[in-house]
């Protein structure tokens, strides 16, 4: 019995559909199983979505509501998309009171965590693959793990188990898409630390897997920064920065292009050659 990969995939800011996934992960399988042609790639990889803005939306359709009723304003797509991202931003930030956002949103990934520990296996290696604002909750949670313990909240410390996958001593790839990493980074003196991709621990189940934590952008998207020339620390922690063109001819050449990567040939083609080389790695296949 071959071992599978576990994915966790987190969607950016605002409030998408439940299937938000659902295109991503049939590309990514579709990829999968022709580099692996003898294999059932549904069975290898096991994907867990969390769907997180669902710790925000209703107080955002409320407010959204407020406001259109009290003023006529234009551009409304627009500026409901911006509402949604500085409002799902200024609520996820950790606050010194007790039943916070920061500790609901990391309970929700935990509780993904679990799922795919029951699908994949206790010690099946990580790759996480995080949209916008997602990337810094994922960042976050794998931070607090590795890190700052003291940081986790008790609804998160509550569904989290002590196995190698939920302590993220298997991490192994870690996608960052359209990510605002590089604004967060002003909350810390000389722009903070990343998490360390591969956990140095995957070795003690893995010995020989190598790891990788590349992250793309576009150069429309201005939300969206390459992370290696935040510090030194990020320099070294990143694999690489690759800039793709996000979406079609509608959105390729400016800002809507931040919710286009789940489309893209250029995002989609380097996720499935790591997981490809991870899997076969773990499973000693030439």
């Amino acid at each position: 019995m071959s071992q599978k990969i576990a994915v966790l995939i987190l969607h950016g800011a605002g409030t998408p559909e439940k299937n938000f996934a659902d295109k991503l992960i049939e590309r990514i399988t579709e990829g999968f199983a022709k580099k692996l042609t003898n294999r059932n790639a549904e069975k290898e990889i096991v994907f867990e979505p969390v769907y997180w803005s669902s710790v925000f939306a209703p107080e955002q359709v409320k407010l959204w509501e407020q406001l259109q009723d009290y003023r006529d304003l234009n551009y409304g797509r627009l500026r409901r998309f911006v509402l949604e991202f500085l409002a799902d931003a200024v609520a996820y930030q950790p606050t010194r009171l007790g039943n916070q956002n920061y500790d609901k949103v990391h309970a929700l990934v935990a509780k993904s965590m679990q799922r795919l520990r029951d699908r994949a296996g206790h010690q099946a290696p990580l790759c996480v693959i995080s949209h916008s604002l997602g990337s810094i909750i994922a960042s976050n949670y794998f931070y607090d793990l590795q890190f700052k313990k003291e940081n986790i909240g008790m609804e998160t410390k509550g569904c989290t188990n002590s196995n190698a996958l939920e302590q993220c001593q298997t991490l192994t790839l870690f996608y960052t898409l359209g990510s605002p990493m590089a604004m967060w980074s002003l909350r810390y003196i000389d722009f903070g630390s990343p998490i360390t991709v591969p956990s140095p621990t995957v070795k003690e189940f893995y010995p020989h897997l190598k790891g990788e934590w590349i992250n793309f952008y576009d150069k429309d998207d201005i939300l969206a920064f390459p992370l290696k020339g935040i510090n030194e620390a990020y320099k070294q922690a990143v694999t690489k920065d690759i800039q793709v063109n996000a979406g079609g001819i509608f959105t390729s050449w400016n800002p809507l292009s931040h919710l286009k990567y789940d489309t893209d040939k250029e995002v989609i083609k380097p996720i499935v050659d790591g997981l490809v080389r991870t899997w076969k790695r773990i499973n000693e296949v030439k």
